[in-house]
């Protein structure tokens, strides 16, 4: 399949993301929904039944206290037993006022009854209370005997059935609200719960649906590139999925084909270069060797016959050809370091150490030299490589030494996941400046004539150490006498001892 034809990783996520944002928005809408119709029950409960039903309350109560107080004046004709009576009419008509508020023109019978209670009211006044009440300040004495108790009685009892009867119709109205509460809080609990599965099933499918058109080819491509770049390049890389993925996967293929036909170069190359050794190795050190021979034949059997320029000129044909012979050896050894590998196997740097300083007890007996070395650990590589590291260093520490005998110091330390070495001598030093020129092949500070050697040496080193995964410098943070060398090496886990 084109890959143009696929869709890519932007638009999938898009799409993942439309349809969450979809069904959030619906989740928000359908809860925002479900909060109204639980707010609108609560607030009818809440807000108008019951707070009706106690202004009806409100209502009796005042009605009681209107009552009590015409029979305390009509008993006693004394005017302050009326003060319930007025302050009861007030109280009646706040509470009427409130109740009239509360409840909804909707509730007709509730109206319908209120407004009944309010007539009951008004008629007992009318036609008991305020008569009553008349007589009794007509005469100015308590009239017992003109109470009409039955027919108060008969009016009263009809403003409290009234009362009562909106007070039951309320209780039921209040209890209806309850219900209506209690399943609009089941209902809004049940969608809560089926939104949120319909959030956990939409949220898996989309991850599945990620994963499988993802993450998956992903995870595929990863693992073809990861078989590449542990050398198995012979291994196609085909990658599946988003657009993205595809043209990953492509542009990887066309790598690890390049990679592949450079590889086959480097071969070719390698092998011209084994080539090009072997004459070095043979061919080239022939001639030399014949006439670094017959120069010393010339001198053997002419001397005492060549004038002194003679002679000169045999020593420098002599010194010469040796040179040749030791540059092309060093050439040699160089250009194998990292191709012509061996198994890399633990290595006690101990021993790796005392064996340098054997190989230079002569050395260090002549300089008077003394060489520290701390407790070092075993490393995994290639024990003559290494040694030839230490050798390295060790041995410019006992050449480049001032007048005091020479003191060298191999120490260690654990940083990490490595060892960092330490190789530090009281000698001539190196001027910051040269820090990384003396890493380079042939680069030397000093003229062979005041100092031996063909300059590979520290160049030796670093390629060493970089092929045994570490790294090398010149420490220049010190800032005292002397030369420090420092380079780091993997450490060995324990298991592997």
């Amino acid at each position: 399949m084109d890959y143009r034809k696929r869709w890519s990783a932007s638009r999938l996520l898009i799409a993942a993301v439309a349809v969450l944002i979809v069904v959030c928005a619906a989740t928000v809408g359908s809860l925002g929904v479900a909060l109204a119709g639980l707010s609108d029950a609560r607030a009818r409960l809440l807000d108008e039944i019951l707070p009706a039903r106690t202004s009806v309350r409100d209502v009796d109560t005042a009605l009681i206290d209107q009552e009590s107080g015409v029979r305390g004046f009509v008993l006693t004709a004394n005017e302050d037993f009326l003060t319930p009576y007025t302050e009861g009419q007030r109280a009646e008509q706040r509470s009427l006022g409130s109740a009239r508020e509360l409840l909804d023109p909707d509730d007709a019978q509730l109206v319908r009854d209120l407004d009944e209670l309010e007539q009951l009211a008004d008629n007992w006044r009318q036609s008991y209370a305020e008569p009553l009440i008349a007589d009794v300040r007509r005469s100015g004495v308590p009239q017992t005997l003109l109470i009409d108790a039955q027919r108060g009685k008969e009016l009263f009892d009809q403003v409290r059935v009234a009362a009562d009867a909106l007070g039951v119709e309320l209780d039921r109205t209040a209890g209806e609200a309850r219900r209506d509460l209690d399943d609009v809080a089941r209902q809004q609990l049940w969608l809560v719960i089926g939104l949120g599965l319909l959030l956990v099933l939409i949220i898996t499918g989309v991850a599945v649906l990620l994963y499988r058109i993802l993450i998956a080819p992903l995870r595929g491509l990863a693992g073809d590139v990861r078989k590449v770049s542990s050398g198995d390049y012979a291994h196609p890389v085909v990658a599946g999925g988003p657009r993205e993925t595809v043209m990953l996967g492509q542009d990887v293929e066309t790598m690890r084909v390049r990679i592949l036909s450079d590889l086959e170069d480097l071969r070719r190359s390698n092998s011209e270069l084994e080539q090009f050794a072997y004459v070095a190795s043979h061919d080239l050190q022939e001639p030399l060797r014949k006439v670094a021979s017959f120069c010393q034949l010339l001198e053997r059997r002419y001397s005492g016959q060549l004038d002194d320029r003679g002679e000169q000129y045999l020593r420098f044909a002599v010194d010469g050809a040796k040179r040749m012979q030791v540059l092309i050896n060093d050439l040699l050894a160089f250009s194998r370091v990292g191709r012509l590998t061996r198994e890399q196997t633990l290595v006690d740097c101990d021993e790796l150490v005392a064996q340098v300083m054997e190989n230079y007890s002569e050395v260090i007996e002549r300089t008077g030299a003394t060489i520290e070395v701390a407790d070092l650990p075993t490393v995994r590589g290639e024990a003559s490589l290494l040694g030839g590291v230490f050798g390295n260093l060790i041995s410019n520490a006992l050449k480049f030494h001032g007048e005091e005998p020479p003191l060298v110091r191999v120490d260690v330390e654990r940083t990490e996941g490595s060892w960092t070495f330490t190789v530090s001598d009281n000698g001539i030093g190196i001027d910051a400046e040269y820090a990384e020129r003396i890493f380079v092949i042939f680069q030397r500070l000093h003229h062979k004539d005041d100092y031996p050697g063909t300059g590979i040496g520290l160049a030796m080193c670093r390629k060493i150490i970089e092929y045994h995964g570490g790294t090398i410098w010149l420490d220049t943070s010190g800032g005292g006498t002397g030369t420090t060398f420092k380079f780091t090496l993997p450490a060995v886990e324990d298991d592997e001892q």
